[in-house]
């Protein structure tokens, strides 16, 4: 492996002020948006359906403008960051691999994210891209930044249908990492065990299963030793 490329929410990010800022907009307890964004999951809907359930003639677009208009857009600090996002990333980077963070989000996203200064060799978002996940046309920018063939780059998502199936159908390795509530619904799910290379709880999980990888393809392309002379 020469490239690992990151997803960004629930991968990196955890999503509880996303929802806890939408719940305050529309002015319901937070734990309503929460419950809400997990029957979406489990019915395979996107999570902004949620907001749908609660507003239905808002457009949700709109809305989110809105909010940045008034001040209380997208915010992303340190804390938002699940613990093992800077020790894993540092540990990939110093082993030689590229390091690439590339998901769902918008250009204000990707500008707070830089900021942080994480361990990565470069952080882009789909709006900065012009297109979303699982479209084709953003695995394409994925392998074009990697700079690494399809089967050396890695995409960690938690994502069944927008991270792990369009990367694997594009050629990329793929890690389906069970945390937040995609990753933890969709764990188990047949397709998610045939399509993934590795399942992981945790980022910190990777060096060394990438490392075991790399010592049993030398042990199998290692020449066998010659017998000796009776």
């Amino acid at each position: 492996m020469e490239t690992i490329v990151f997803d960004i929410g629930e991968t990196l990010v955890r999503d509880d002020r996303h929802w806890a800022s939408w719940a305050d907009w529309l002015g319901v307890p937070p734990h309503t948006v929460s419950a809400l964004v997990g029957a979406a999951v489990v019915q395979g809907r996107d999570r902004t359906d949620a907001l749908r359930i609660l507003r239905p003639d808002m457009d949700v677009e709109e809305a989110a403008h809105a909010r940045t208009a008034a001040g209380r857009g997208e915010h992303l600090d340190e804390t938002d960051l699940y613990p093992d996002v800077r020790p894993a990333l540092a540990e990939l980077r110093a082993a030689g691999l590229r390091v690439v963070i590339a998901g769902d989000r918008s250009v204000r996203a990707g500008q707070l994210l830089r900021a942080l200064d994480l361990p990565a060799d470069l952080v882009v978002t789909s709006e900065e891209w012009g297109v979303d996940k699982p479209d084709r046309e953003f695995f394409s920018h994925v392998l074009e930044v990697s700079g690494a063939a399809p089967d050396a780059t890695l995409y960690v998502g938690d994502h069944p249908a927008d991270d792990l199936f369009p990367a694997k159908s594009s050629g990329l390795r793929t890690a389906h990492i069970r945390r937040g509530p995609y990753g933890h619904w969709w764990a188990d799910h047949p397709d998610v065990l045939d399509t993934a290379d590795w399942r992981i709880d945790s980022l910190t999980e990777l060096p060394a299963l990438l490392d075991a990888k790399e010592r049993r393809k030398h042990l199998v392309l290692a020449p066998r030793p010659e017998e000796p002379e009776v």
